[in-house]
């Protein structure tokens, strides 16, 4: 007798078929002696529209809403050109499936798609379509290597006990789906009547959206505040220099600039005298494994072009390569039963480094921490050796790689010393701070060549005599806090914004700061930033904040964030300026003007979404928070039935004639008589797709705005209408892809 699995894609289904020996390949799947192989393509299976369980909503009717359906039902999902007809492909492949499973030789079937509540329910829904009466087991696998897939098929659970994360799963779609499809219809007649466009609302959209927003209304309404510093220039007897700030009772910022004039006319001609010299050895812990979120932000800010959602679907095909582990992770450690797989992993990374002697396996709780892991452990490199990455998938894996080998390395040292030097014979109260820092052990930077911005101070000590050679006033600012970056927006979404004190980062990018000064201004120019610099030995790790994010207290998941932010700047309610992100027109008004206020609210969706983790937990029914979602909904759309408010639909999007971000440099592609191209062409982006476009051609296809806009979203388009040399149709994927030797792009196709 054989078993069914079912994995969530080709790619994966390749690896476990590899795994088992199921080499035959056949038509939408694999067999083997034990096991047939197939797979979905993500969601084969989607929601009814509202118009599929009642001939009435095919027109929107403000009398109409709310509408919430008795029972929700599915259906073969939409053909992404004509969604009037369902997809050839989902359809045959769901069939497929169907027919495997009622052979007479199989006596089982195995959920194999991804362990989180999405992967659960592309599973359950296809299961529940079918009426599966056989029995279901789960295969519950962090990553596709064929070790982990032959220990993983001997360790499986009934997947019955997986009911609770189906639920959080079903809610969720059913959740969104309830407040998408009431409000987005109901808001769209209210506000944008005759407009032809649909305003969308959504529960992670807007108060993504408000993020952007409040940050924008912050700089706006940012008043500056003048102060005057002064800076001493010291020359020790030995001819070496070293600058210092005055300062008064710890203030080095000065309203009164007569003040300062006195000291420096009191100081000029003379000589200073060291006060203290006080130094810290002070060691550096790197910073912990990437989640989801936390690698994301890394190479957003580290990448020109990049967006979270470009690392997201980097760092899947990593994934389904079997080069790294699971990526839609909120955890930063590591399950402690993986000491003896990390060990091996570590082995087979080390060797040829030129720091490979330095690297020691060990088992300290910054690593392997079970309270600080959620269903799946942080992100690492598998045991599987990447050969020939290039392009974007190196900068990706890389970025894992290195962090994981940190993890191994000396504890970095550095001394810190701090300066006093007051004048000689004079009556000042203020004194000059000089500070400094010299590397002792590079450590863990090493890997990444990190290297530190402050300056190494002489080795002076207490009484030295030294000259003022100069003495320079400033008279500087405040500055408004920067504009969100991908980064610093994914940081609030994955904590709903919450402040924790001990965050170094945070003083450094001013996520949440009201002002900065002119030359912190200055200084938060690069990309860098301390938390990729490593957490000091003597700061504690935020307990609250690494909590709040694996109770699930968040907006959105590790897997959507990125989407929204996308979804964002495709609907025209955000736009971006290189790395900066700001409110369009038509996203400040729908802030300022729409009535649902707690759509916007941080804390509203938090709650949200952390019932939604413990649904999937087993601690809330999902029955009690769709009930909730219903009165939400109802009550939300009598306030926009009642609101007066009739001006968003004179809005114009500042962008309107963008299909999209480009891939490469991420300004607007639009559409012109002879192509789809980047607006950014003069500067010398090569990204362009021709209407007469000859691959496309020989293909039996041309491109169109619709095919543009989805392949600028997912990265990729499919197709049941490809035609070959022969005149038969064919199904694939297409990707437009950077070519590695130049900056034109080629298209790649995917089976």
């Amino acid at each position: 007798m054989s078993k069914v699995i079912i994995a969530e894609k080709p790619s994966v289904a390749k690896n476990i078929a590899d795994a088992i020996n199921a080499k035959t390949r056949k038509d939408g799947y694999y067999e083997g002696p034990e096991y047939l192989v197939t797979w979905a393509f993500g969601h084969l299976l989607e929601l009814f529209d509202s118009k599929d369980y009642d001939e009435k909503m095919a027109g929107w009717r403000m009398e109409n809403f709310p509408f919430v359906p008795e029972a929700f039902q599915y259906k073969v999902k939409s053909d992404p050109v004509d969604r009037h007809k369902p997809d050839q492909g989902a359809q045959k492949q769901l069939m497929t499936i169907k027919t495997l499973i009622e052979r007479a030789d199989v006596d089982g079937v195995i959920s194999a798609c991804d362990y989180d509540r999405e992967g659960q329910i592309i599973g359950d829904i296809i299961l529940d379509y079918l009426k599966v009466g056989k029995p279901i087991e789960r295969l519950l696998l962090n990553e596709w290597t064929p070790d982990e897939v032959a220990s993983g098929l001997q360790k499986m659970v009934s997947n019955e006990t997986m009911a609770p994360l189906k639920d959080a799963g079903i809610s969720r779609q059913w959740a969104d789906w309830i407040i998408g499809i009431n409000l987005t219809s109901v808001a769209t007649l209210k506000y944008q009547r005759g407009s032809g466009k649909a305003l969308n609302i959504g529960r992670v959209l807007l108060p993504t959206l408000k993020i952007i927003y409040d940050r924008d209304i912050e700089i706006e309404n940012f008043v500056r505040e003048e102060y005057h510093k002064l800076t001493g220039t010291f020359k020790t007897p030995k001819g070496e220099s070293y600058e210092g700030i005055y300062t008064v009772d710890g203030n080095d910022k000065f309203e009164d600039v007569k003040l300062l004039e006195s000291v420096k006319e009191a100081l000029t001609k003379k000589q200073g005298i060291v006060l203290d010299r006080m130094v810290e050895v002070k060691r550096e812990y790197p910073p912990t494994l990437f989640n989801l979120s936390g690698l994301q932000g890394y190479v957003t800010s580290k990448q020109k072009g990049w967006t979270s959602d470009k690392v997201l679907k980097v760092a899947q095909a990593l994934y389904e390569k079997k080069l790294i582990t699971y990526p839609r992770t909120a955890s930063m450690a590591l399950e402690e039963s993986l000491v003896e797989k990390t060990q091996k992993v570590l082995n087979v990374h080390k060797k040829g480094l030129p720091y490979e002697k330095e690297i020691e396996f060990h088992t300290h709780k910054r690593v392997f921490d079970n309270s600080k892991v959620e269903s799946h452990s942080a992100i690492m490199p598998t045991y599987v050796v990447a050969k020939g990455l290039a392009g974007d998938e190196k900068v990706v894996y890389d970025a894992v790689r290195n962090r994981f080998l940190m993890q191994f390395m000396p504890v970095a040292e550095h001394e810190e010393m701090t300066l006093i030097t007051v004048g000689v014979d004079t009556e000042l109260s203020g004194q000059f701070i000089s500070k400094g820092r010299r590397q002792l052990v590079e450590g863990w930077r090493q890997i990444e060549k990190i290297k530190s911005k402050e300056k190494e101070l002489p080795q002076v000590e207490v009484n030295d005599i030294v000259d003022i050679s100069k003495l320079k006033m400033e008279t500087k600012g405040t500055s408004p806090p920067k504009k969100h970056t991908e980064k610093t927006l994914l940081r609030i979404m994955e904590t709903c914004g919450k402040k924790f004190k001990n965050q170094k980062n945070q003083v450094k990018e001013k996520d949440d700061s009201e002002q900065v000064s002119d030359e912190d201004q200055d200084s938060d120019d690069d990309d860098s930033d301390d938390v990729d610099e490593g957490i000091d030995v003597n700061q504690s790790d935020d307990q609250e904040m690494i909590q709040s994010i694996l109770s699930g207290f968040s907006i959105g998941t590790p897997a959507t964030r990125a989407e929204t932010i996308t979804k964002l700047k495709r609907v025209g309610y955000i736009d971006v300026k290189g790395k900066s992100l700001y409110c369009t027109e038509m996203g400040r008004m729908l802030v300022e003007l729409f009535p649902v206020k707690p759509l916007f609210d941080l804390e509203y969706t938090g709650r949200l979404e952390k019932t939604l983790s413990d649904i999937g937990k087993g601690e809330v029914l999902r029955t009690d928070f769709l009930e909730d979602i219903v009165a939400f909904t109802s009550a939300a759309v009598a306030d926009i039935k009642g609101d007066d408010f009739h001006v968003i639909q004179d809005l114009e999007v500042s962008h309107a004639g963008s299909l999209g971000k480009c891939p490469s440099c991420g300004s607007d592609v639009i559409e012109g008589k002879k192509g789809f191209g980047c607006t950014n062409w003069k500067a010398g982006c090569k990204y362009v797709v021709w209407k007469e476009d000859k691959f496309l051609q020989a293909l039996g296809v041309s491109p169109n705005k619709n095919t543009i806009m989805k392949l600028l979203e997912t990265g990729e388009v499919f197709s049941n209408n490809f035609v070959n040399k022969k005149g038969t149709k064919f199904s694939a994927f297409l990707r437009y892809e950077k070519n590695e030797d130049n900056d034109y792009f080629s298209w790649k196709m995917r089976f």
